[in-house]
């Protein structure tokens, strides 16, 4: 009995680790998703800059979460940061299926601040964020907020007010990625021409920038989608005796992405009607919608219910439509919405939490916990402001001196020349698409030679 005992734990425990893999490799799949949206969203002359920037995300998230990040995150010990060494370059750490799936999430926080900046950043400023972020700015909110010694974490007695329940994210990964990506915009400024003409006066209505591909944003799109199947499910951490809360995190997933997509394009296209009297509808309000309901569900999917995760998403998508139109009207350039996407539904996904968790649903996953405002006090309510608050201070606070004085250095964007002739030409060897057509003299000369051969069958 006892070896069968043992046999079975460890298979249980091989199984974990194995659902962990798994899902760490779909959430690693999202970088293929973000490089494919981003690619799509932006003009033709800098696809080969984002690329190769999406690609480094994935890299820089790998080097600076190995090195200190995974230390400060899951260090035992120490309510703001770990203070345990082990963990610092996986020194005598052996759970390293741990080590990789937290790194996809600190990889994906990386990702979403460099389409805000594309196409005006330069490859050295990109690097030392990339870097800085994964390294030391993300891994202090994992700490807070998911290391079980964190002032704000769920799974710490002692935290405030019982902790903050963000199960997958949307506070810890979105909102920081958008908050950095927030700064980021404000200080390196808006692209050349989409606010203002060549003299530097403001344009009556903004220019816009269409995306060169709208195939790669729909697939990115869908990639994203797919992943988030990784993201939350699989923040169970394991399969064994979890079964019903992932297969929860699987449902409210979809009916958040389904409601955001079709609420943001409805929404988009009833303002168009109102505004100029023309219903059109706008794909990337519907991909976007997708994706801040994506991102408005992941705090609270393991809590709310599925007609909860409805709700979140149809309001994630008017979130999107209206953060997006307000960046707009306060001169901030995001060139591919990844502030409201990320931000702002960052934000109201812990806003949800705090108003949906069901009583139910939280003693299955957060045992003893308070529920949301809709069912119990408003206790949840507060302590995911509270938590909204401290990613804000403490992301805001860092990254703000840290770009103003990588632009101040004359480090943070490319030269004005550059930009406009695109960063695939002046930084990359070349544009990403050869368009060269053939030769006109050759087709002329196939022409000839083709009808000299059809007149002689004929004759």
């Amino acid at each position: 009995m006892t070896d069968t005992s043992l046999t079975v734990n460890q298979l249980a425990y091989d199984v974990d680790k194995f659902y962990s893999l798994i899902c760490g490799g779909m959430i690693f799949l999202m970088q293929c998703g973000f490089a494919m949206l981003c690619a799509g969203s932006i003009r033709q002359k800098n696809v080969k800059n984002i690329m190769l920037k999406n690609l480094l995300d994935a890299c820089g998230g790998a080097i600076g979460f190995f090195s200190i990040g995974f230390a400060l995150a899951y260090g035992e010990g120490g309510k703001f940061v770990g203070n345990s060494g082990e963990r610092y370059f996986l020194n005598n750490y052996n759970d390293h299926i741990d080590f990789f799936f937290q790194f996809t999430f600190a990889a994906t926080a990386a990702t979403i601040v460099a389409g805000t900046v594309a196409e005006r950043c330069k490859m050295t400023a990109y690097l030392c964020y990339s870097l800085f972020l994964t390294g030391f700015v993300y891994p202090v909110v994992v700490h807070a907020i998911w290391n079980s010694n964190g002032f704000l974490s769920a799974f710490n007695g002692d935290a405030f007010w019982g902790g903050m329940i963000d199960f997958a994210g949307s506070g810890v990964v979105h909102m920081t990625g958008g908050a950095t990506a927030l700064v980021a915009a404000i200080i390196l400024g808006p692209r050349i021409g989409r606010f203002r003409d060549e003299e530097g006066n403001l344009l009556e209505d903004p220019q816009p920038f269409p995306a060169h591909s709208v195939s790669l944003q729909v697939l990115g799109t869908f990639i994203l989608w797919f992943g988030w199947y990784g993201f939350n499910p699989g923040s169970t951490l394991g399969v064994s005796g979890y079964g019903d809360i992932l297969a929860l995190c699987a449902v409210t997933t979809t009916l958040s992405a389904a409601a955001g997509a079709v609420s943001a394009l409805f929404f988009d296209t009833l303002l168009g009607y109102l505004k100029e009297g023309e219903a059109e509808y706008d794909l990337t309000m519907c991909m976007n919608g997708c994706l801040g309901g994506l991102v408005g569900i992941t705090a609270g999917c393991s809590v709310c219910e599925p007609w909860a995760a409805l709700v979140i998403g149809i309001i994630s998508g008017f979130v999107y439509v209206l953060s997006s139109k307000l960046l707009v009207m306060l001169k901030i350039d995001d060139a591919v919405d990844a502030i409201p996407v990320h931000f702002f539904n960052g934000m109201w996904g812990c806003l949800a939490t705090g108003i949906f968790a069901s009583p139910r649903l939280t003693e299955i996953a957060y045992e003893g916990h308070s529920a949301g405002l809709f069912y119990d006090n408003g206790k949840l309510l507060v302590v995911e402001i509270f938590g909204i608050l401290f990613i804000l201070v403490w992301t805001v606070g860092i990254m703000t001196p840290f770009f103003f004085v990588l632009n101040m250095l004359g480090m943070f964007r490319v030269d004005p020349l550059e930009e406009q002739v695109g960063l695939d030409i002046s930084h990359h060897k070349g544009a990403a698409y050869n368009l060269d057509s053939a030769d006109q003299g050759k087709v002329d000369e196939l022409v000839e030679k083709r009808a000299t051969a059809h007149g002689k069958q004929t004759a």
